[in-house]
């Protein structure tokens, strides 16, 4: 199996990324290494972390059975960085063709980021692995539902608003994964590194998930 395809159903198959964001990276090594043992294998860190691309360098270095993206990332130049610390896939909270088509040239996995119906479509034709509909908490998972409807072909990454108690909600309405942010990384658990409470975080999200395709 392609690479690619073999990380999407891997990704399918955990239904969750975890969005790693902080303004001091120090714990996020560590807050990733959590996130493993609680069964989450994709892990994205965004570009708006200082010094992120050594994060994702040494992350993608020491957890090998895991999964290292690129979150935020709003242009081709951005994308190409990513890729070359160790970036296995590219996050973006906007519609950049640049930012698809530089993925392309090296085989990475994008999810562009979207909300209308045109910009969901424009995305998909332009090649998106994923499209990562932001912000998920305005419409829900009646608004996912509702894209799907006519659009049953795309695969969608609600990011915004996802916790444990909505997770099963919108993977019910359709959704081929979820991500999750300052609701599985708490700013308050890195400053005080409780990892053990980020990995019993994962388990939750990673079980809600997983129940809700079970019914």
């Amino acid at each position: 199996m392609d690479k690619k395809l073999e990380q999407l159903h891997e990704l399918w198959e955990s239904g969750v990324v975890a969005v790693m964001r902080a303004d001091n990276p120090a714990q996020l090594k560590d807050a990733a290494l959590a996130l493993n043992e609680g069964g989450i294998i994709f892990i994205e860190v965004t570009m708006t972390t200082p010094g992120a691309l050594r994060v994702i360098e040494e992350v993608s270095g020491s957890l090998k059975n895991s999964t290292i993206g690129a979150g935020t990332v709003l242009d081709a130049e951005t994308a190409r960085a990513a890729i070359l610390a160790g970036a296995e896939f590219i996050v973006s909270p906007h519609l950049n063709l640049k930012v698809i088509e530089m993925c392309h040239r090296y085989s990475k996995i994008v999810a562009p980021g979207a909300f209308t119906p045109t910009e969901v479509v424009t995305a998909w034709q332009a090649g998106a692995d994923l499209v990562k509909i932001f912000p998920a908490s305005v419409g829900g998972p009646d608004y996912i539902r509702a894209l799907l409807a006519p659009l049953p072909q795309v695969r969608l990454l609600p990011t915004g608003g996802v916790e444990v108690d909505n997770a099963g909600d919108f993977i019910r309405a359709g959704s081929f994964a979820v991500a999750a942010g300052s609701n599985l990384v708490p700013k308050g658990y890195l400053k005080e590194k409780n990892f053990s409470g980020i990995t019993q975080l994962a388990r939750n999200l990673v079980e809600a998930v997983r129940a809700a395709r079970t019914r």
